[in-house]
């Protein structure tokens, strides 16, 4: 048991959070709880986490604040699965623009929890282990382009605000961290955060597509992602983090 991945479940409700944890540990994983942010913290600064299950709807820090806050800081690598008693596709995709790797409403079978939790676990390992994503930064700069990462803006040469997608914002985060690097498809996928297989596996190159046209950065000339063929992408710039009086 001491080399089985270490999930932790973080649910307000003790119920609930006490099942997931006994399934996980009766199926061959080590499990720890949590009941609120603050056990989180505690627990991911004293044991090394795999992945966390985090429960959406809780009082005071919820589960889309305490996702974002973990893309931001030094646990931004930890996948998370959110659980959630909505139906609505406007919290799952929130979900996912938070942060979140994949979703799963209540009630919920745990043996699909389960196969979600490994689904996503062995997603992520398919990723080099060398691959280092940079600290949160406010601006991050690459010729005469900006990206302000706290408002997820994205400046041109002029200062001018470009509108972005949450799937394009978070393709160029991921190209921002991982320059002059090669990044297969199933990389991209990965490091986006986006698990769901309808909304991103089939869509990555157009995602590179429609940042190529944000950035103008002309199909042939590729000044910043070029295309290595049979492999993948890769962001041909260097990348500076801006201090405050950049």
């Amino acid at each position: 048991m001491e080399h089985a991945d270490h999930i932790l479940v973080v649910d307000d409700d003790r119920e609930i959070r006490q099942m997931v944890a006994d399934y996980l540990r009766k199926n061959g994983l080590r499990a720890s709880e949590a009941a609120d942010g603050r056990e989180m913290r505690a627990v991911l600064d004293t044991h090394a986490i795999d992945l966390i299950v985090m429960d959406v709807m809780m009082p005071g820090e919820d589960g889309l604040t305490l996702t974002r806050n973990l893309r931001a800081g030094k646990h931004r690598a930890i996948p998370v699965v959110m659980l959630t008693a909505r139906e609505d596709q406007t919290d799952r995709i929130i979900g996912l623009e938070m942060g979140a790797d994949d979703y799963v409403t209540k009630p919920f079978a745990a043996r699909e929890l389960l196969a979600r939790i490994k689904a996503v676990i062995r997603r992520t390992r398919m990723l080099p282990p060398n691959l280092q994503v940079t600290e949160a930064a406010q601006m991050l700069a690459f010729g005469r382009w900006r990206l302000d990462t706290t408002a997820r803006h994205l400046l041109d040469p002029e200062g001018t605000v470009v509108a972005l997608s949450g799937a394009e914002f978070r393709l160029l985060r991921v190209f921002l961290d991982h320059p002059n690097r090669v990044l297969n498809r199933d990389q991209l996928l990965n490091l986006t955060q986006g698990r769901d297989a309808e909304l991103f596996d089939r869509s990555i190159d157009l995602l590179v597509s429609r940042l190529r046209q944000r950035l103008q950065d002309d199909a042939r000339e590729q000044s910043y992602i070029k295309t290595v063929r049979s492999e993948g992408y890769v962001f041909s710039a260097t990348v500076t983090i801006v201090g405050e009086d950049g």
